[in-house]
């Protein structure tokens, strides 16, 4: 099999094909999670797999899982897969690269008669962009358990609708539990989303490690007066002490190099008057590593510098570390790089700065993860753009490492 090759102009066609449910006017997709345009790129999926032989199943998530027998159905499954959903103003290859990489992984199978070692199972999870409905990557959370299905079945949008009923009306409201599929290691192919594997001339990344995130809601309160009559030493201003410490987040990534990272997005000010010293101010925190103890030197930093500036500046500055997303080894990625040295494509180990599915997959299995680059880093965004004969180095790596997984699969004790 080491001269399998995956079908570029194939893969390629099926992008474009998928890329037409939601396609917008600067060349992008908005296909919300669980919307009709979702459906019908789903329904899609379904009708791809199936004509390849496999049996389709969907769990009470929503999440479709495509099974093509091994020559040990016993056997634990190696899995791939990736999302079809999109941001309002998203591209054509976030996610759904992912999910025809696999697909095209299946074609290629089918049509060589290629039985492999263990089953293969090729899935779509539901809602990882977090966008239609929250939180992020709320599909492969419920599999795993990190999210408690009705929960997440009951979420709303912001009409008002329930993700449960929005399921249901297209037809991905499934009666299988998740997490009870039999998977021995999953895979996810994906543009990089980022500069790093196009600055260096790489074909192929290997995915090490997933970011750390930790995210905080921080509120400075002084006290509001008049931006004419007081003083500079009688002032409480909150929004002075904010700006420290946003210059300080960037102070703490730029110094916990090479991987820190730091932002503020988002900023909320009381009372937000041009003639009025603010009293409260309110904004965000991001702070992101892939190593966790370094990500704790990080948060320690941030909490110790606030501390201090409130005694010395005599206001309150309350930090809410409402969210941590732990840093993820990829366990399986040695069978990635294995199979792109294999294959020829220049590699190098990355680090995954975004949220993927795999991420909650390596909760409970060795996962791997296989980076492409794409155009300028630019991702959620209707340009986002990457070239056939990229897409076809990660599909191919992809067949590989599950091809080398499914050859060492062993049952489960």
């Amino acid at each position: 099999m080491n001269n399998l090759r995956i079908n570029k102009d194939r893969l390629w066609g099926s992008l474009m094909e998928m890329a037409k449910f939601g396609a917008t006017e600067k060349g992008g997709c908005n296909r919300l999670a669980a919307t009709a345009l979702d459906g019908q790129a789903r329904d899609l999926f379904v009708s791809w797999c199936e004509e390849a032989g496999c049996t389709v199943s969907v769990d009470k998530m929503g999440n479709i899982f495509a099974r093509r027998p091994g020559k040990n159905d016993e056997l634990p499954s190696v899995c791939t897969g990736s999302h079809l959903d999109t941001q309002p103003t998203g591209g054509k290859f976030d996610g759904v690269f992912g999910v025809l990489a696999g697909v095209e992984v299946l074609r290629t199978l089918h049509e060589n008669d290629i039985e492999t070692n263990a089953p293969f199972e090729f899935t779509v999870w539901t809602n990882e962009e977090g966008s239609r409905f929250q939180p992020a990557m709320q599909g492969s959370g419920v599999y795993v358990g990190r999210f408690d299905l009705e929960e997440e079945l009951n979420k709303t949008d912001v009409d008002g609708l329930v993700l449960r009923d929005e399921l249901e009306k297209i037809g991905y409201l499934g009666d299988v539990e998740p997490g009870s599929r039999n998977i021995g290691a999953f895979f996810e192919t994906h543009i990089e989303q980022g500069p790093i594997l196009e600055d260096e001339d790489k074909e192929v990344g290997v995915v090490r490690l997933g970011q750390g995130i930790r995210w905080y809601n921080i509120t400075c309160t002084g006290r509001e007066s008049h931006a004419g009559t007081t003083p500079m030493h009688l002032r409480y201003d909150a929004m002075t002490a904010a700006s420290l410490i946003v210059a300080e987040i960037e102070n703490i990534a730029h110094n916990n190099p090479p991987n820190g990272l730091g932002t503020v997005g988002f900023m909320e000010v009381y009372p937000n008057s041009r003639n009025t010293i603010p009293g409260t101010v309110t904004f965000s925190g991001d702070l992101r590593n892939p190593d966790p103890e370094v990500l704790k030197k990080m948060d320690g930093e941030l909490k110790a510098f606030c501390s201090k500036l409130a005694a010395d500046r005599n206001l309150d500055i309350e930090i809410d570390p409402f969210w941590y997303f732990a840093p993820v080894e990829f366990n399986a990625s040695e069978n990635v790089k294995i199979a792109a040295k294999k294959l020829g494509y220049s590699h190098m180990d990355i680090y995954a700065g975004a949220g993927h599915d795999a991420c909650y997959m390596a909760d409970i299995v060795p996962s791997g993860m296989v980076f492409t680059p794409c155009k300028d880093g630019i991702s959620h965004n209707e340009i986002e753009s990457t070239t056939p004969e990229q897409c076809e180095a990660g599909c191919n790596v992809l067949m590989h490492a599950m091809i080398e997984a499914s050859e060492n699969m062993t049952p489960k004790s």
